[in-house]
């Protein structure tokens, strides 16, 4: 594996860095222009921020997540950790803990001499000690493959070619500001050219970092499945941590009694920090994991088109996908594949996924569209046309209303849990289902995080993760900051719409606490803003055509 590995990572990083001497070249010879200063600047300030990341991450940490380094640890996972670091030849790690019933883990660090690996309150409460052992040995891989080192080196290059970009589009400005002459037209001419050039090596590069930080993920899990030698425990895991179903009470008990004695950040986590609103699956029957349930679960991301564009995006593979790299492994270690997903896809769910996008994109196009007719006939003298614009404006605000009230479907909210609603393959973040839930707050959406307003909601078969949202962004501060934990550990009743983009969660409409209804009033703010801009449109098209 390691020979694997390390040929993947070379490719990848001559590929990075050969897109990058390219562009340098053709910028050297072509303008002369001397952007090195930039290039220089640009790899100095990502090396500075790689020296100091960890100590600004570990203050982040203490004062906003409240975590405790040093902490005790169960002896299990300590004896573990101790053992994965001998045979790595590498030095035990800062542990920390987040008192947070939400479960995450993540490192971070240079290189696996200096690592920090970060748990929750939730990993203890939900996992087993296979289970933890698999999540705490994901996080060691990262470290000892130095991801965190090799992520840093293939991050420079897209941030150098963002700099080369701006550093060509500032001197085409300068040049076609300060002077006529041919040769300056030329030159700018030239330098804009590159910088365009520039721009989509930008893109392709930050793909390929993607791809890059996804490939990694593998190599981690494949680096646990070997610390363990139990891929089962490490699918539990991911499943329990990565969808959204619930562990079953027994479980859950167990792991209060063995947590610990007490009582989000780079990409190197157990998923993707962008993806935190996903948190725990696993249902359990007579105390077994229903793999039913599981497979329900997958249906979203193996046959949803939204799932592979969310995938492109996200530094971390599928959980449906790692569960079957997993299923790989697993014959080397004379086990079973975990979860054989034999479903069969009903239809095709790609003229969904365009309509969805359609109905997304559309207002904005209609929007674009009048403002460019606008400027065309103000330009071309020809103002008694611009009620063509106008008519475009009102198409716009009609259209947003419409992309408004599909995304937001009558507000007849039907019971639902969890297990339920992860079950359903057509919704996205343009589609939703009206549901309503019950359970009890087991912690805040961005485990321990002081700052965050956000809830994670457990019910009789599930976890999931709770939006709150205002339509200002100081009153969701202040809600967090002053009144949030109020809600922590209390029964409550949620009414909003489910959603996947690309992991489960519900926006939420209200929510019921002791008798107290708290409401989000982002849904009417947003409604009544459309309906107010449809009339100003109105409005401008009643203007133009009395004054034509």
């Amino acid at each position: 594996m390691k020979k694997i590995l390390f040929g993947v990572s070379a490719a990848t990083m001559a590929l990075l860095y050969g897109l990058l001497v390219l562009i340098l070249l053709i910028v050297f010879h072509l303008t002369g222009v001397p952007l090195i200063i930039a290039v220089i600047a640009a790899a100095i300030v990502l090396f500075i921020q790689f020296l100091i990341s960890p100590f600004l991450t570990d203050l982040t940490q203490r004062l906003f997540y409240k975590t405790r380094f040093g902490a005790e640890i169960p002896e299990y996972l300590r004896e573990f950790i101790e053992q994965v670091c001998q045979e790595q030849h590498m030095k035990y790690p800062k542990i920390g803990l987040i008192d947070d019933g939400a479960p995450n883990a993540f490192t971070y660090g240079h290189t696996k001499n200096n690592a920090r690996i970060v748990l929750t309150r939730g990993i203890f409460e939900l996992l087993t000690e296979d289970e933890v052992k698999a999540v705490t040995a994901h996080e060691l891989g990262h470290a000892a493959h130095y991801d965190m080192l090799l992520m840093t080196m293939a991050e420079l290059v897209p941030t150098v070619l963002y700099a080369i970009y701006r550093g060509l589009i500032e001197g085409t400005k300068s040049t076609a500001g300060s002077s006529s002459d041919s040769d300056d037209s030329k030159s700018a001419a030239a330098q804009a050219a590159i910088a365009a050039i520039a721009y989509v090596l930008y893109i392709i590069a930050q793909y390929i970092v993607l791809w890059f930080s996804r490939t990694r993920e593998y190599y981690a899990d494949a680096f646990a499945v070997d610390a363990t030698g139990n891929p089962e425990a490490l699918s539990r895991a991911l499943i329990q941590i990565g969808f959204g179903l619930s562990t079953h009470a027994e479980v859950a008990e167990k792991g209060k009694k063995r947590a610990m004695n007490a009582s989000s950040t780079n990409a190197m986590g157990i998923f993707d920090a962008k993806a935190s609103k996903s948190l725990a699956v696993s249902c359990f029957v007579n105390g077994e994991l229903d793999k039913n349930h599981v497979k329900n679960a997958m249906k979203w991301e193996l046959w949803n088109t939204w799932a592979k564009w969310y995938e492109l995006n996200s530094t971390h593979p599928l959980i449906s996908k790692r569960l079957q790299a997993i299923d790989k492994l697993a014959p080397q270690y004379g086990k079973m594949p975990f979860v054989d997903f034999d479903l069969v896809k009903p239809e095709s769910y790609f003229d969904d996924f365009i309509r969805e996008v359609i109905i997304s994109a559309l207002p904005g196009l209609a929007f674009l569209a009048a403002a460019g007719t606008g400027a065309l006939f103000w330009i071309g003298e020809t103002p008694e046309k611009l009620w063509i614009s106008a008519a475009l404006l009102i198409l716009s605000a009609l259209l947003s209303l419409f992309k408004f009230r599909f995304s937001h479907p009558n507000k007849e909210y039907h019971e639902a849990n969890t297990a339920g609603l992860l079950g359903e393959p057509k919704v996205s973040g343009i589609r939703s289902i009206p549901c309503e839930l019950r359970g009890v707050i087991i912690g805040r959406g961005d485990p321990g995080c002081i700052f965050n307003e956000d809830y994670v909601l457990q019910d009789e078969s599930g976890i999931i993760f709770l939006d709150y949202n205002q339509p200002l962004f100081i009153l969701n501060k202040i809600f967090a900051l002053f009144k949030s934990q109020k809600n922590i550990d209390r029964h409550a009743v949620v009414r909003g719409w489910y959603r996947r983009s690309p992991v489960p969660y519900v926006e939420m409409y209200s929510m019921e606490v002791d008798g107290k209804v708290k409401k989000c009033f982002t849904y009417g703010f947003g409604l009544v803003m459309r309906w107010i801009w449809l009339i100003l449109t109105v409005a401008a098209l009643a203007a133009v055509m009395v004054l034509l």
